[in-house]
């Protein structure tokens, strides 16, 4: 191992965003350590096959122990904590498990962190979330939510990444850390999970051109979202870390879209103008307090960090969609 090397811990490696820096950070050429729940985690074997670069850790971000001793085996330059529960639906259905691993979880990371970084020298990032602002009316600013916005959240999901982000800040000012929050709006790829919205939709898309599928349920159409192209904003979380000042920064588009314009442009992929006789409402998929509009405001990290979002709207569906097709048809010939 080349002493020169920068080297990087990352939680919730075998997520969308952990993907995405994974790459980033090896084409940077780091050491990298991950850190994965349990022995038998079902998803080892696909992330030793992809990223062979990088060295798995066991820990959990319930266990403080588990942490310290992830720390002292990595020795990192970097922490990038993108480890939780970050279904904002499930939230609801499991509050103290959300509670405990997104919100408590982040204290037991910079606690690890303190306790064996005796210089001081570790940077540590936090992911955020605009599910912090609520998206109420009353609260929302016209420009969209900047690092000066108030929060209201509306989810178990965003309560405790609210506590997250507000730890983190305390142990920036209580123990001198680098120590940030990047307060990301929806971002989304061909990573995401099948179990949140744009990703359930491009998947089934593909399943319907493929002729595997007849129709997709859903819930809410008419939610906004700022969504952006999550391989855009693993680059803005490198770069908060390697400012002069930690500083919490908003990771936007600027722009928001309903699901049902994410519809359109889906179905339009595969040829069909009107998606409506694919499209079923269910209701076991509508949430209890919904937030109806997210807008952010990335002016702070475009001037500072140089950062700017790189794929727009109508080419995020489109590379989701396309990388469905390839992955069902693939399904198929299995």
């Amino acid at each position: 191992m080349s002493e020169t090397k920068k080297r990087a811990l990352v939680t919730g490696i075998t997520g969308q965003d952990g993907g995405h820096l994974a790459k980033l950070l090896h084409e940077k050429d780091y050491e990298i350590y991950g850190i994965i729940r349990g022995q038998h985690n079902p998803k080892r074997e696909a992330i030793v096959e992809e990223f062979p670069y990088v060295t798995l850790i066991e820990a959990d971000l319930c266990d403080q122990s588990s942490l310290i001793r992830a720390m002292e085996l990595a020795k990192p330059d970097e922490v990038y904590n993108l480890g939780a529960i970050s279904h904002v639906g499930y939230s609801f259905k499991n509050p103290q498990l959300t509670a405990d691993i997104t919100g408590k979880g982040v204290l037991n990371i910079l606690e690890a962190i303190r306790l064996t970084d005796a210089e001081n020298k570790v940077r540590f990032y936090q992911a955020s979330t605009s599910e912090m602002f609520g998206g109420l009316e009353y609260n929302r600013p016209e420009k969209g939510y900047n690092e000066d916005s108030a929060f209201h959240p509306r989810s178990p999901y965003g309560v405790a990444k609210l506590y997250g982000y507000w730890i983190t800040k305390n142990y920036r000012e209580s123990y001198n850390m680098f120590a940030v929050s990047g307060i990301l709006f929806n971002h989304e790829g061909e990573r995401r999970g099948p179990e949140f919205v744009t990703r359930k939709i491009t998947k089934a898309v593909a399943r319907i051109k493929l002729g595997l599928q007849e129709y997709i349920e859903l819930g809410d159409l008419w939610p906004k979202r700022d969504w952006g192209y999550a391989g855009d904003y693993v680059e803005g979380m490198w770069r908060m870390l390697q400012a002069d000042e930690p500083k919490d920064y908003v990771l936007a588009t600027g722009e928001t879209y309903s699901i049902e314009q994410f519809l359109d442009l889906a179905f339009k992929e595969i040829g069909i103008d009107d998606w409506h006789p694919y499209v079923k409402q269910n209701p076991a998929f509508m949430r209890p307090a919904e937030v109806d509009l997210l807008l952010g405001d990335p002016s702070k990290a475009e001037k500072e960090l140089g950062w700017k979002r790189e794929v727009d709207f109508p080419g995020l569906v489109k590379l989701m969609v396309e990388n469905d097709l390839i992955v069902e048809a693939k399904n198929i010939k299995l």
